[in-house]
């Protein structure tokens, strides 16, 4: 069987107290409590084959936290199946729980007092791991995220970066053929982001490992996953490729000209309402696919351009745009 992930139907509804607001209302809530359902998770399907890395899309509360805490058998769903590596998450077998992982970009793993080597001895106990495979490991992934030096360091003095780092390499210490990423980026800077992409990428490529990644950085999406699943309100609402993605609903192209000289008020009136002014020499607009030629035409034909350029819509506006119309 190819297939490391299959879902089907799975729904978790939770069920949430209400009241009304102020001292009354607590009083009232005591003796007639009422309670309100809300589906985190609704119907969601999908399967993911083995050795691939899938992007999972969507706003705060749309459900990507809630599925991989379903599949990862930390919640027990309400209705629907699902099979990971052959097993049911929720039934939480030992065979199971040593072939994956989860990292939580909120949430420490590590123990917050211990420099992060204490933490990995401790994991190679649970795990079983081989000594000699455990310090190649060590050895393998922290030179690969520059942090060797780290690793005998209070996890609470370490950067935000750092501690990330480290929780990966506890994370991935026992080989896990399935790897869960809930925002692993998150609150890191430019370069950590990039040091952490590059990483995963060659993980991902090395080991075949099967990785779910949620986040809130298009960057990150694009830069590593060839599929995406877009879930909103806890339902699928989109789940092929990026490429397919845009080229189905982003239809405009970005053009970008650059002047040879500073844009005049005459040239600047000319070129309204289909340009915006970006600097002192140069203009964007954009437009459908079907005008570009003529536009860019047209712009070649009566001004003295540095620099002309035609660009895909980024993928996150053309997300952005998706929810918005919806």
């Amino acid at each position: 069987m190819n297939k490391a992930i299959i879902v089907d139907s799975l729904t978790k509804e939770f069920k949430t107290s209400q009241k009304e607001e102020g001292i009354v209302g607590s009083i009232k809530s005591i003796f007639n409590k009422k309670y309100q359902l809300y589906k985190a998770v609704d119907s969601v399907s999908f399967s993911i084959e083995k050795g691939e890395l899938l992007g999972m899309l969507g706003s705060n509360g749309a459900g990507k936290t809630t599925t991989l805490k379903i599949l990862s058998g930390l919640l027990h769903p309400t209705s629907g199946t699902a099979s990971v590596l052959g097993y049911t998450p929720w039934e939480r077998n030992n065979e199971f729980r040593r072939q994956f992982s989860i990292v939580m970009g909120q949430r420490n793993q590590l123990w917050w007092d211990l420099p992060a080597m204490d933490s990995y001895l401790l994991n190679k106990e649970i795990y079983r791991i081989p000594t000699n495979r455990y310090k190649e490991l060590i050895k393998n992934l922290s030179e690969r995220l520059e942090i060797s030096s780290k690793l005998f360091v209070q996890l609470r003095r370490l950067s935000l970066g750092e501690r990330m780092k480290c929780e990966l390499i506890g994370a991935l210490l026992h080989e896990p053929a399935v790897v869960y990423l809930d925002e692993p980026t998150i609150g890191l800077d430019v370069v950590a982001q990039h040091s952490l992409r590059e990483f995963i990428r060659e993980y991902n490529y090395e080991y075949q490992s099967t990785i779910i990644l949620t986040s809130h950085y298009m960057e990150d999406i694009v830069s590593l996953c060839k599929r995406v699943i877009i879930l909103d309100n806890g339902k699928v609402f989109y789940d092929g490729s990026l490429e397919q993605l845009t080229s189905t609903v982003g239809n405009d192209k970005i053009v970008k000209v650059h002047f040879k000289e500073a844009i005049t008020e005459e040239m600047a009136l000319r070129l309204k309402p289909t340009f915006t002014i970006e600097s002192e020499t140069s203009v964007k607009a954009r437009i459908s696919k079907n005008e570009a030629p003529k536009v860019v035409s047209d712009v070649l034909q009566s001004f003295q351009i540095e620099d002309i350029s035609l660009e895909e819509v980024p993928i996150e506006e053309v997300i952005r745009e998706i929810f918005q119309k919806k």
